[in-house]
């Protein structure tokens, strides 16, 4: 076994605790990563809170983080030590069923093994996340980091990045789209870098008036403020794709009714049940999708287009640690708009 450090949870009311952390030996196809920058998302907030420590299951969270290549195993042809990588919320999947095929690994009938809180398919072990300084992965799901994106703020891009991805490629917006992304947070503010970016008249829709600025220098188009009926009313029908990122729960129906006939609604932000009354569906054949992270080919095509159009993510870099500060500052919903942890004080 490797031995790493990282930060551990051991209860739901407990800090994150720096500790001595196990690494498998390098399978053939394996590749040790030197974690430099780990992004910190709401899904690491809620594993935390909701971790209660029951049947020895350690907890270290982080599943969108950006390294260099530190080792490989003997059969790895792809990468050489010393490269630049990023890994997101997939590190494994059954590469034989009909979504593996497809390039969907995070459909994975079999389901994925996640980065973090999974269950590795050849030891049974759980899988412990990149709030630590090395981690081993499979070198399928790792991924190049092109050259020109900085390391700490394309680490968001592999979870944040890919989700709205997904349903902006998928849905083939583009220059003669009208896109519409409610809410402007860690995945909001991305989805509407790439939706500008894929040349689409993109909006903001927001609770708060005075995101009016962060929306322009995003490149928004246009702001909508969903406290007021008034505008809320005018942009009826308006949008082809709205991209809904809102985290709490919600309803549904006055985004619907901003959606254009034909038109869809992907609901990214809150995992949890929904409520749709069918007539705001039926009222101009729209649909409502979903979508979660993203396959391999997906994910290198976003990190291409990302390079090329100069996007990454609005970080705060944080030291390592200071992550318990990230946590609940991220619960308090202050940051603008994705934390991001250095992890070079655990060499210390």
């Amino acid at each position: 076994m490797r031995t790493t450090t990282g930060w551990q949870a051991d209860g739901p009311t407990a800090r994150l605790r720096r500790t001595s952390l196990q690494r498998r030996d390098l399978r053939p196809d394996d590749l040790a990563i030197r974690v430099d920058y780990c992004g910190v998302c709401h899904t690491d907030l809620h594993a935390v809170r909701s971790h209660d420590g029951e049947g020895g299951r350690p907890l270290v969270p982080g599943h969108e983080f950006t390294g260099v290549v530190a080792e490989t195993g003997p059969a790895v042809t792809r990468f050489s030590v010393g490269d630049p990588v990023a890994v997101g919320n997939i590190v494994d999947s059954c590469g034989e069923c009909a979504m593996c095929r497809a390039g969907q690994e995070n459909f994975c009938h079999a389901f994925p093994t996640l980065t973090y809180g999974g269950v590795d398919r050849h030891d049974g072990s759980t899988t412990l996340g990149g709030y630590s300084r090395e981690y081993v992965v499979r070198d399928r799901f790792a991924h190049p980091l092109p050259a020109g994106l900085d390391p700490a703020a394309a680490a968001p891009l592999l979870c944040a990045g890919i989700t709205v991805w997904e349903p902006l490629h998928t849905l083939g917006v583009g220059p003669h789209s009208r896109v519409a992304v409610a809410g402007l947070g860690g995945l909001g503010h991305l989805a509407v870098k790439i939706a500008v970016a894929l040349g689409a008249d993109t909006s903001v829709i927001t609770r708060s008036p005075d995101k009016a600025d962060d929306a322009r220098r995003l490149g928004a188009h246009g702001l909508i403020v969903s406290t007021d009926p008034e505008q809320m009313a005018d942009a009826r029908d308006r949008f082809d794709v709205v991209i809904d990122t809102i985290s709490a729960p919600h309803d549904l129906g006055p985004y619907l009714r901003l959606v254009a006939m034909d038109g869809t609604l992907s609901h990214l932000g809150h995992l949890g049940p929904v409520t749709v009354e069918t007539i705001d569906l039926l009222v101009g054949r729209k649909r409502l999708s979903s979508a979660g992270s993203g396959g391999r080919p997906a994910t290198t095509a976003m990190l291409d287009f990302c390079a090329e159009h100069g996007i990454t993510a609005d970080i705060e870099l944080l030291p390592s640690a200071r992550v318990n500060e990230a946590l609940e500052r991220l619960d308090r919903n202050d940051v603008r708009y994705r934390f991001v942890l250095d992890m070079s004080d655990l060499a210390a």
